[in-house]
């Protein structure tokens, strides 16, 4: 028997193909009904859900950001040491953009429509929050005795966030989303390595 699927169910899984599209072409390109195409749907049960192209993109917006700040709260909660924490937050942000690989090509966009410019600033704003819980995490692993003294707090940070950036433009490159978990670990365990006092990565 065929499971119907609810609204919000249905909504969720346009907001994920017009992401997936997003990093096929570009995210100018994508229309409503490359969506319906993909997801097999009528364009009137398509709007149904979303009767304007921009409630998608702000669809896309809320879910997304919804994921960075569950990402920034587990780690927070999680009782693990603050190096630890630092490596979740680093691998789950890389896994979110692994997952939406348009996201960068969002974020970079020169002429961005209104909602996906929403889109943009909000994750700006989420990349402040990440940047903020980093920055908090390298000075309790300063006080733990965990990392060197030397270990600036907001340089590390920098250093940390450099890492998703510089796989996220391989990514782009590449057009390939697994280089992100595939070096991302490793790259993590260096720059870590970097801050510790003690040989443990």
């Amino acid at each position: 028997m065929r499971v119907r699927k609810t609204a919000a169910d249905r909504q969720a899984e346009i907001a994920r193909a017009a992401l997936s599209l997003a990093f096929d072409v570009e995210p100018g390109q994508v229309s409503t009904g490359m969506i319906a195409d993909r997801l097999g749907l009528t364009q009137p049960a398509f709007y149904k859900h979303f009767p304007r192209k921009q409630d998608i993109w702000l669809a896309v917006t809320d879910q997304l950001s919804a994921r960075i700040a569950q990402n920034i709260a587990r780690a927070a909660t999680a009782p693990i040491a603050p190096d630890m924490r630092l490596r979740m937050l680093i691998m789950d942000h890389l896994e979110v953009v692994r997952e939406n690989p348009a996201l960068p090509d969002i974020m970079v966009m020169r002429d961005a429509g209104e909602a996906k410019g929403e889109l943009r600033s909000r994750m700006q704003a989420n990349m402040g929050k990440l940047r903020s819980a980093l920055i908090e995490n390298v000075r309790s692993a300063l006080a733990q005795g965990i990392f060197r003294d030397t270990v600036d707090p907001a340089d590390a940070a920098t250093l940390l966030l450099g890492i998703i950036q510089s796989l996220v433009l391989r990514m782009l490159m590449a057009r390939d989303p697994q280089i992100l978990l595939q070096d991302g670990e490793r790259l993590l365990n260096l720059q870590l390595a970097g801050f510790s006092r003690l040989e443990k990565y």
